[in-house]
């Protein structure tokens, strides 16, 4: 064996980066961690639509047609509700993903913005914390919903599209992470854009529609917080 012969490690070691040992030989820096900006996180259970359930303090129940399709049927008037005390509840459950609590929130958003008219307007304060806890979910499913709920209650009254505009901040981070989430399959067929669930999509429709209803202020705004979105009122 020839002295001073120098042998090679097989694996070079991994070190921690940033450290004196990152300066010797034969070793691997550990990779920076990912960032985990598309991973789910879980929602805080139960939510408040939950509890009111289980409790038995919900104002509706389940009812199948005769197509075999379950519906909500509601054992008051929509139109006597409190919306301060019912309409962030059901905005609470946008969380859910199990059934009924989804199934409940969902209809009974849709019912009550359908019926609210000038209800609706007074409430919006109270339904940003819910709209964000979902979209922060970062779980697909949950964000198209939202979305779409987005959309509905935009259109549901005047002035909510202006009412809103305060709020981008709160609301509209998680519209700049996912805008370009868009999955290019080449030449195969993407479903999601068929059932309306491609969540870059949705976002994209979703600003121009806040845009669309927030008023002169809405653009820039918008802008502010999404970079990338350019204005759909002189196309």
């Amino acid at each position: 064996m020839a002295i001073g012969k120098k042998f090679k490690r097989a694996t070079p070691r991994m070190v921690p980066a940033f450290t004196i040992q990152a300066l010797q030989r034969d070793v691997t820096v550990e990779p920076p961690p990912k960032a985990g900006t598309y991973l789910e996180r879980p929602p805080k259970l139960p939510t408040q639509l939950r509890r009111f359930y289980l409790r038995g303090d919900l104002p509706v129940a389940t009812e199948f047609d005769t197509y075999g399709k379950n519906k909500i049927t509601w054992k008051v008037d929509i139109e006597k509700l409190d919306y301060h005390h019912y309409l962030p509840m059901f905005f609470d459950g946008l969380c859910e993903t199990e059934h009924p609590y989804k199934f409940f929130a969902q209809q009974g958003i849709e019912d009550m913005l359908q019926h609210g008219g000038p209800k609706i307007l007074p409430v919006i304060p109270q339904l940003i914390i819910p709209i964000r806890s979902a979209l922060n979910t970062r779980n697909q499913e949950t964000v198209c919903c939202t979305l779409k709920v987005i959309q509905r209650l935009v259109m549901s009254t005047d002035m909510v599209g202006e009412a809103l505009v305060p709020y981008y901040r709160q609301i509209l981070p998680i519209f700049n992470i996912f805008k370009n989430k868009n999955v290019n399959l080449g030449d195969r067929i993407e479903y999601t854009q068929m059932n309306n669930e491609n969540v870059g999509d949705l976002i994209q429709e979703t600003l121009e529609i806040l845009e669309r209803y927030g008023g002169e202020d809405a653009f820039i705004n918008i802008k502010y917080m999404v970079p990338t979105y350019e204005s759909c009122m002189f196309r």
